[in-house]
């Protein structure tokens, strides 16, 4: 739209009291006497002012078209109408209208990624907001170097993609959507918790790994600590951890139960911790904050193993003959709940 050409000396103070009765106006007749409704009103993008207004109009947001027209243009706001998803409330006053279309407040979604997904969790929720198609999100998240562009640890987002409740707007583009949850991710690294790291000797790619499997072997935030020793203890005795997360993550995806064979299958894999010493190569899903201060903070503990029983608690013990007998227990009362 083009900008109007400035008046001539002679009609200023005339423009003036058009302005002033325009302001007014947008006061007097900013809605019709009616019950308030929520419209949702989208603007597409490159739209001109006079389409906007015609929405507005036929949607009934608006009445008085004309008038509501020089109002915009008196206060400029014509000229900065932003693209969106809106959901304006008829009878809002003119000017209220115009700041909500000019300031860009448009509608927004909740993204929620729970602790511990993977990225092959996060690939629909991410697509359906980003409006993309879920292949080709699953590309972007899965690039083995886009820890790269991100200035991650790496390899890959696995494990940096924080989870938590987020909220975009409907179409938002990709990268900002990933950059919003690495911002998210590197919120978690407190000072605090910066010093811990180095007080340990760890890299921030064998903390997070960490805090992934403790993520992903935890059922209760309480029992985090002591599985955090359990792997801290065989981590500094040289044992291999064991854990079944892990082999999971190299087999692509959740089983009903894991069985020898199984691990057996994917031996080469460097996620197999039953095959290979020390951690993985990285995270095997999203940790949340517990998951990661349990990794910083190990309890106390001096035991070396735990099996899990049916209610999501532990059993930990100290030798092989200990847990060899609990799981003789949690074997038990898992037919136990069966039979009921």
């Amino acid at each position: 739209m083009r900008d109007l050409q400035p008046p001539p000396v002679g009609r200023r103070t005339a423009l003036g009291i058009i302005a002033t009765g325009g302001v007014m106006l947008g006061l007097v007749f900013g809605g019709p006497d009616e019950p308030q409704r929520t419209i949702e009103v989208t603007v597409p993008a490159g739209s001109t002012f006079d389409s906007v207004l015609d929405t507005l109009v036929t949607r009934g947001v608006v009445s008085g078209g004309r008038r509501f027209r020089l109002y915009a243009r008196l206060t400029g706001a014509d000229r900065r109408i932003r693209s969106g998803d809106y959901a304006l409330v008829s009878g809002t006053s003119w000017g209220e209208l115009l700041e909500t279309l000019t300031s860009g407040r448009v509608v927004t979604f909740e993204m929620t990624i729970p602790e511990g997904f993977t990225i092959a969790d996060m690939v629909e929720r991410v697509a359906e907001t980003v409006e993309r198609p879920a292949d080709t999100v699953r590309a972007r998240l899965t690039d083995p170097d886009a820890h790269h562009r991100w200035d991650l640890p790496g390899p890959g987002l696995e494990g940096y993609l924080f989870p938590d409740t987020y909220r975009f707007a409907r179409g938002v583009a990709l990268d900002v959507v990933i950059e919003t949850m690495v911002q998210r991710y590197r919120k978690s690294w407190t000072p605090g918790r910066i010093t811990r790291l180095e007080e340990l000797d760890m890299s921030e790619n064998e903390l997070v790994t960490l805090a992934s499997i403790i993520q992903a072997e935890a059922r209760r935030v309480e029992e985090m600590p002591t599985i955090s020793a359990v792997y801290h203890n065989r981590l500094r005795l040289g044992y291999r951890l064991q854990a079944d997360p892990t082999v999971l993550y190299a087999l692509g995806g959740r089983r009903e139960r894991l069985l020898f064979a199984a691990i057996d299958s994917v031996a080469d894999n460097p996620y197999n911790t039953y095959a290979h010493r020390g951690l993985p190569p990285g995270p095997i899903s999203a940790p949340g904050e517990a998951a990661i201060h349990a990794a910083l903070y190990p309890a106390d503990e001096s035991y070396l193993y735990f099996v899990a029983r049916p209610d999501g608690h532990h059993i930990f013990t100290n030798s092989l003959e200990e847990h060899n007998r609990a799981r003789e227990v949690a074997d038990n009362e898992r037919r136990a709940a069966a039979s009921q």
